[in-house]
């Protein structure tokens, strides 16, 4: 089909004036194929390439938004909606010796049981192989997950946790207990001196931890000067020892300069040691 000679100067004057090639079709109602025949040796003019280049930013926005939370490519893995004592467990790690970001998930951990178990469960449980470790000062090292599907998953289910653990089944507190003492616990035992003690920057999470404990009748303080509770006395101790306890092989850190052990001990073989003291006295 011939068009007539004053449409296509019309053409012409148009994206000499800054018109883009969508703008042109609205106004003309010609082809694009058309259009392009007749525009395609007149040179962008500056207020034409500053048009085209607002128009792929706001393309480049809405694609953002559009993949906020999401993956570029199809990353499938499990996302368990239901709690159970092992997932429990897992999120509750990345909540106390963890931190998530909208990108990725990352463990904090000197001891290789704590990060084994972390990356066995994020596989077993959830079905993410992937993972990259880095080390950190201090002998630290970084289990991370770089992606941003698994990371808001992570993070909703981190949110849930908090409020549901406050009246979940026991065996499901007493799972999030042991993973705030594995990861924040320690023991201090000297001659005049039985505690167990957690330490965590949330003051929240503190009284969260001490209202928990109160469940199983396990008393507790929290020093909210230093971020820290402790438990003290033998009857406390003895029931933290006998439903919570510290994961087998988790140890203190024997290296450090400050160190009474001066080697590398299993906290619940020095938790074992504080309760039988008490026959002593």
């Amino acid at each position: 089909m011939r068009h007539s000679q004053q449409i296509i100067q019309r053409v012409v004057q148009m994206r000499n004036n800054g018109f883009t090639l969508g703008e042109i079709m609205e106004r003309t109602g010609l082809s694009k194929t058309t259009i392009f025949y007749h525009i395609q040796s007149i040179p962008k003019s500056d207020i034409l390439i500053q048009k085209l280049r607002l128009i792929i930013l706001s393309k480049q926005r809405i694609l953002s938004e559009q993949r906020r939370g999401k993956s570029t490519k199809t990353y499938l893995f499990i996302k368990p909606q239901i709690w159970t004592v092992e997932f429990v467990n897992l999120i509750a790690h990345f909540l106390f010796d963890g931190r998530i970001t909208r990108t990725s998930c990352i463990y904090y951990s000197r001891n290789s049981v704590l990060r084994d178990m972390i990356t066995e469960k994020m596989e077993r449980i959830i079905s993410i192989k992937d993972y990259k470790v880095y080390d950190s000062s201090g002998g630290v090292k970084r289990v991370c997950y770089f992606h941003v599907e698994v990371a808001s998953f992570i993070r909703q289910k981190a949110s849930e946790l908090l409020k549901y653990i406050v009246s979940a089944p026991d065996s499901h507190k007493i799972s999030f207990l042991q993973a705030f003492f594995d990861d924040e616990g320690c023991i201090t035992f000297t001659d005049k001196k039985r505690l167990i003690r957690g330490y965590q920057h949330s003051l929240p999470i503190l009284r969260l931890i001490k209202k928990l404990l109160a469940d199983f009748y396990i008393e507790s303080r929290i020093d909210e000067k230093y971020y820290e509770l402790y438990i003290s006395k033998r009857h406390n101790l003895l029931k933290f020892q006998k439903l919570i306890n510290f994961t087998p092989e988790v140890c203190i850190n024997g290296g450090r300069s400050n160190s009474i052990w001066k080697k590398s001990l299993e906290k619940r073989e020095i938790l074992n040691m504080a309760v039988n003291s008490y026959k002593l006295w």
